[in-house]
């Protein structure tokens, strides 16, 4: 082989390597031309797969916090339930010591025949009972000589020729009133001078 003949297969190999890269070139702006097709497509789809996407998600957050709501009702329903049942447990157990006091009086009551000793041990049962229920929160309202207040008191009678010094005064209260921690349970019914 002379130089001629080498130099001469160097530029047919070049050519075929050129032809090689041009194939491909041409291959690669095909591929390019479909790729922005493909990706229009998928930029297209994205948008609308994402937003499905989401919309299942907030769809799914929305289903669980309805459920937690529903659960939360369902249990404050119970627990009102259940305190509204068993609220006055407390103040049961408060006052069954006075019950068993009482019971042991009537049982002993029969045994004397002092009414003395049964007016003593009914004013002690009283006093028990009375500090059993200011521990529990109630309270008596005041009458005796107090301005008629319609928040505490209930007018029964008005009496009339009390003076100017007695009108607007409970003048007498024919039934006591009570407050449960300051919210009254009962109104004193009372005479008011006129």
């Amino acid at each position: 082989m002379t130089e001629k003949d080498i130099n001469t297969e160097e530029v047919k190999n070049e050519e075929v390597n050129n032809e090689e890269l041009g194939t491909e070139e041409t291959q690669e702006e095909v591929n390019t031309e479909e790729a922005p097709e493909a990706e229009k497509e998928e930029e297209e789809k994205d948008p609308l797969e994402k937003a499905l996407e989401e919309n299942a998600d907030l769809k799914d957050k929305w289903l669980r916090s309805v459920a937690e709501f529903e659960n939360y009702r369902k249990r404050t329903l119970k627990e009102r339930a259940e305190l509204i049942l068993n609220g006055g447990e407390k103040v049961i157990t408060a006052i069954l010591p006075v019950l068993d006091d009482m019971e042991r009086a009537i049982a002993n009551g029969s045994k004397t025949e002092d009414p003395q000793v049964l007016r003593e041990g009914m004013e002690l049962i009283y006093q028990k009972f009375v500090k059993t229920l200011e521990a529990q929160g109630v309270s008596k309202i005041e009458t005796k000589e107090a301005d008629f207040d319609t928040d505490l008191h209930e007018a029964v009678a008005m009496v009339p020729g009390m003076g100017d010094d007695k009108k607007g005064k409970v003048i007498d209260c024919l039934q006591e009133g009570y407050k449960l921690n300051d919210k009254v349970i009962r109104h004193a019914k009372v005479a008011v001078g006129q």
